[in-house]
């Protein structure tokens, strides 16, 4: 798991509301957030008749003055934050091959960082509600169609655990178009041990596997994060060959590329994520490569992308690069149904 500070994800709604004590009904509408229909302008167009679905998990966005250790999804104010700084900022990347369900749930707020015990708890308890969540959109929304899932920091995290207890093994993994598990420190050692069948992906067009990146600004101390990133592999397994997190340049989605120029990129979403709607996608302005299993992103300054301490470009993962996204989820799902 990466740092508290970094995991965090977006953290900045406050609200004084009571935490919610029952888990969301994913019977009720407003249970899932209608914010990843969004686009930015520049973007290509939604497909008509989307064949595939997309689970979305967004990130930490919650921190409460009275101590909450996990956000409620009844909370008007919040929701909003949620859906204008990560859900549309981020799921609505999917909408150009997939119907996107983005479930509310009771994620643990960045209060709940500073204790590991609390943290835990909470995860708990924001993981139950996205397997009730997953559970509900299997049933009532997806019925038997190609699914990919995907999430961010938190999300992430939650979709990683998701994939597998839930997917990997089963009938459902013949369903999985892919994981876009982005943000979070999985290894190379993790393909073999946590997950026995699927794969990290190697191509654009390739089912079934998984991609995640962690982006770093070129010039920071990639060494000293790569070897915090790798830290949550050590702890579980020793300091063993494999602790490298995997890396995928979403500018080529190709293992065999590992590095593209700022030419190769579609579309970057400006400035830090916040409220509001998105600014018009940019061309041509990221440059990235994989370097010791981060992904290292040259950023053109007029993207006003601010990083994190450090260097982390946490939260621009998905931003930088969401024209890239969206391209090469068509392409998976297209791949996905030719080969079905």
């Amino acid at each position: 798991m990466r740092s508290l500070a970094i995991l965090a994800g977006l953290v900045l709604a406050v609200s004084p509301a009571a935490a919610q004590t029952l888990p969301p009904d994913y019977m009720v509408p407003g249970n899932w957030s209608p914010a990843a229909s969004a686009l930015p302008a520049g973007a290509s167009k939604s497909i008509k008749s989307p064949k595939v679905d997309v689970f979305y998990l967004h990130p930490t966005t919650f921190r409460s003055p009275d101590g909450q250790m996990n956000a409620d999804p009844g909370d008007a104010k919040a929701n909003q934050w949620v859906d204008e700084s990560a859900v549309s900022r981020q799921g609505s990347a999917f909408n150009g091959c997939c119907r996107v369900f983005a479930p509310r749930y009771r994620a643990a707020s960045y209060n709940s960082f500073v204790d590991p015990t609390k943290q835990k708890a909470a995860f708990v308890l924001a993981y139950s509600d996205v397997e009730r969540a997953f559970d509900h959109f299997l049933k009532y929304r997806s019925k038997g169609r190609p699914f990919i899932i995907a999430g961010h920091s938190q999300g992430a995290f939650h979709a990683a655990t998701l994939l597998e207890k839930r997917i990997e093994g089963t009938p459902l993994q013949k369903r999985l178009v892919a994981a876009y598990i982005i943000g979070i420190n999985l290894s190379e050692g993790d393909f073999g041990r946590r997950f026995k069948q699927v794969k990290p992906c190697e191509t654009p067009s390739q089912t079934g596997c998984v991609v995640q990146w962690e982006a770093m600004l070129a010039g920071s101390d990639v060494a000293t994060a790569a070897k915090r990133a790798q830290s949550t592999f050590v702890s579980a397994y020793g300091d063993l060959p494999g602790k490298q997190t995997i890396c995928s340049n979403p500018l080529t989605f190709d293992s065999r590329k590992p590095a593209a120029s700022a030419a190769a990129s579609t579309g970057a979403v400006p400035g830090d994520p916040g409220a509001g709607a998105m600014s018009p996608l940019v061309r041509g302005k990221v440059a990235a490569r994989c370097e010791q299993g981060l992904l290292v992103v040259e950023v053109d300054p007029v993207l006003d992308m601010k990083p994190l301490p450090g260097g982390s470009m946490h939260y621009h993962d998905v931003g930088l690069f969401w024209a890239d996204v969206r391209f090469n989820a068509m392409r998976r799902a297209a791949a996905f149904r030719a080969g079905r």
